[in-house]
């Protein structure tokens, strides 16, 4: 199956946004609903500042979007499929580490 350039730089992004363990961070929190950025940054334990770099991120990749809610904003995922498409993400990605068949992934750092 051929994929168009578009596909593959969509792909690519999102890659880039999970590329980041604070950033998985927030997916997972934000895939069991939406939250105002102090409660991120309270339950993360990091600063707002820091937050909002990397909210702006997921925001610039289409991952996420701002909802204003009077004087506030929430963040919620873009799409409820991204939910899904993370679970399913992490359901794989478990099982591979579980069933590590590189011998040598820890010391080159590459499985």
């Amino acid at each position: 199956m051929l994929s168009t350039a578009s596909e593959i730089d969509a792909l690519a992004r999102f890659s880039r946004a999970l590329a980041v363990p604070i950033r998985c961070r927030i997916l997972l929190i934000l895939c069991q609903g939406p939250a105002q950025p102090a409660d991120l940054a309270d339950e993360l334990e990091i600063s707002r500042t820091r937050l909002s770099n990397h909210l702006a991120c997921l925001r610039d990749c289409g991952i996420v979007v701002a909802v204003p809610e009077g004087r506030r904003v929430r963040y919620e995922l873009a799409d409820s499929r991204l939910g899904h498409a993370l679970d399913d993400l992490r359901g794989a990605v478990l099982a591979v580490e579980a069933d590590r068949t590189c011998p040598d992934a820890e010391e080159k750092g590459c499985c």
